[in-house]
């Protein structure tokens, strides 16, 4: 058996005297919420976090994306076999059309246009600045756009934002019809956060079909082809961030504002859409009793002729760009006036008022003349092609 042990019985407690007594404490009243952390409230005190609390308004992106259903809607085909809103677009190739398919994509954006767009409150053109940027892209290689997707990324929706996203996909809209292609899909994204208010970023993809016997790579492109360089509207959508610089930083001019050496407003001027070259580029690219009228196209985007043109040019050629053979539309004198801006840096930044060549032999110039002339296309002989190592000189 274990020992047992017994404690003492404590002490009885002493009465303080008149000196230990304690002090008057006087009640405060301290709110809960002060008194305690947060983590230590009841569960009932705290305020529910949501989504929207986050930046993020489904309801209002949900009533965007029913606006974009029927804008989207309006460019489709037989050949949709999905609806806005799945995971992904079904689209059926005509193997009839394309018995030998080769497809061809492009993915692109519309770049710091977009901030002069924002600038000036126009959304309407910037969509179909993407949507033709990319088509020329791929029908430069022989390609028919069959589908658009694009992606859309903003800010927040707050008020104004609904229409504002409309207004953009409603020019998407339009451009896939001008083009042939359907708008199927794409992504448009609310990130707080991430984009300034009244702000928003446009990039797309698109993705066409050719046969693999008329697919244009420029492999036939030889020494003596002669170069026709069709002209751009402006800008397009390459060299922005220069431009934007010259014209609102070192010139300080308005948006609003007239400049005589453009002719027109700045803002204006700045937003003069990218050109679709899809309808001249079939004319040219059609099979003939002499065969195809071209031996290689050039979309002349970011980078100018300069970095352009050696991307189709073979192994032993080169090419030799007179500068004098076209005007140099006045947007591109005035910014390089603004900036001293060293010619060469112009060329590879800027497309300089030529938005396309043609790279044409030598004995098809007059039949490709006659057709460019049948359709209304203004153009230039700009230079030839010669041996070389796949660059641009200038004269």
């Amino acid at each position: 058996m274990p020992e047992e042990t017994h404690n003492p019985p404590a002490p009885p407690l002493a009465e303080p005297s008149a000196e230990q007594a304690l002090p008057d404490v006087q009640p405060v009243d301290v709110p809960l919420a002060d008194a305690l952390p947060v983590d230590a409230l009841p569960v009932h005190a705290k305020v529910p976090v949501t989504y929207a609390s986050a930046g993020v308004d489904l309801t209002s992106g949900e009533r965007a994306k029913q606006r974009i259903k029927m804008l989207a809607r309006k460019t489709f085909n037989k050949h949709v076999l999905s609806e806005i809103g799945g995971f992904g677009g079904l689209f059926a190739l005509d193997l009839e059309r394309f018995p030998q398919p080769v497809l061809v994509s492009s993915a692109d954006g519309v770049g710091t246009k977009l901030k002069v767009a924002f600038e000036l409150g126009i959304h309407h053109t910037v969509g179909a600045d993407l949507v033709n940027h990319c088509v020329n892209d791929i029908a430069v290689q022989g390609a028919t756009p069959l589908f658009f997707l694009d992606y859309l990324a903003t800010g927040r929706f707050g008020d104004g934002d609904e229409s504002t996203v409309e207004t953009i996909v409603r020019g998407l809209s339009e451009a896939c019809r001008a083009n042939g292609c359907v708008l199927i899909g794409g992504e448009t994204a609310q990130m707080p956060g991430f984009y300034a208010d009244g702000e928003y970023d446009l990039a797309g993809t698109v993705i066409g079909c050719a046969n693999r016997q008329d697919i244009i790579t420029g492999e036939q492109i030889e020494a003596g082809d002669v170069l026709i360089g069709l002209p751009s509207n402006g800008l397009h959508t390459n060299g922005y961030s220069l431009a934007r610089k010259l014209l609102f930083e070192v010139a300080r001019y308005g948006p609003d504002q007239y400049v005589n050496e453009l002719k027109d407003k700045t803002g204006a001027a700045l937003m003069r859409t990218h050109r679709s070259y899809l309808a001249i580029i079939k004319k040219l690219a059609a099979t003939g009793p002499q065969g195809r009228l071209v031996h290689g196209l050039a979309h002349i985007t970011g980078g100018g002729i300069t970095e352009n043109l050696p991307r189709i040019l073979p192994r032993g050629t080169a090419a030799v760009v007179d500068l004098a053979s076209w005007t140099v539309p006045p947007i591109f004198e005035h910014l390089q006036q603004l900036g001293d801006v060293d010619q060469d840096e112009m060329l590879r930044t800027f497309n300089m008022g030529i938005g396309l060549i043609a790279v044409v032999p030598a004995e098809l110039v007059t039949r490709a003349k006659a057709v460019l002339n049948r359709a209304n296309e203004r153009h230039h002989i700009i230079g030839r092609v010669t041996r070389g190592a796949r660059r641009v000189t200038y004269n």
